[in-house]
């Protein structure tokens, strides 16, 4: 259970303001709510079961010490990408705009691919070296469908009067406390 919550609280963070939540607005403007969030849970269950596959494997290999300022180091990273923010490319928007067919399938292939390599991946598999594969897989998918699906209902409800930089700077503020408490911890 720690491995979950831990796991669903630092992704449901990462991806506040992220483009994904960007590519969920949209897709909720052209589609209704459920097969946009299945679509995105459909996403995202896979590539973070990629995900803890990796960080299993890294987790096993190398000494805790050295995961833990590995972790820490990524945690501030993700601080500074936050920080930076994210947008929707031209060609992700258009994607996102022109797609009228099935919405399940639109939205997971936008979302699969949009995933990869992205920082709420990257963070999964940060958290999988140290927590436990199952709880840390479904505490980062239920955390990343509970973000998106926040974005589709504030986005309908307040359109573009979101406070886009106090939440990119929050999670910002969240990833450097996880990464400087990550490195701290051999020392104590």
């Amino acid at each position: 259970m720690e491995a979950f919550w831990i796991s669903l609280g630092v992704i449901f963070l990462a991806e506040l303001g992220d483009k994904s939540q960007l590519m969920a607005m949209t897709f909720a403007t052209r589609f209704k709510t459920w097969p946009v969030l299945a679509g995105i849970t459909i996403a995202t269950t896979a590539v973070h079961l990629v995900s803890v596959a990796v960080g299993g494997l890294i987790g096993d290999a190398l000494p805790t010490t050295a995961i833990s300022i590995a972790a820490g180091v990524a945690f501030l990273g993700f601080a500074l990408w936050t920080l930076r923010g994210d947008e929707l490319t031209e060609e992700e928007s258009r994607k996102a705009q022109r797609t009228t067919r099935n919405a399940v399938i639109a939205v997971t292939v936008a979302f699969f691919l949009a995933e990869l390599g992205d920082k709420t991946m990257l963070a999964t598999i940060t958290l999988a070296t140290q927590h436990g594969w199952f709880g840390t897989w479904i505490g980062s998918t239920v955390g990343m469908v509970a973000a998106d699906a926040l974005a589709i209902v504030v986005g309908r409800l307040l359109g573009k009067h979101l406070p886009e930089k106090a939440i990119r700077y929050g999670a910002a503020a969240a990833f450097a406390i996880f990464g400087a408490v990550l490195l701290l911890e051999p020392l104590f």
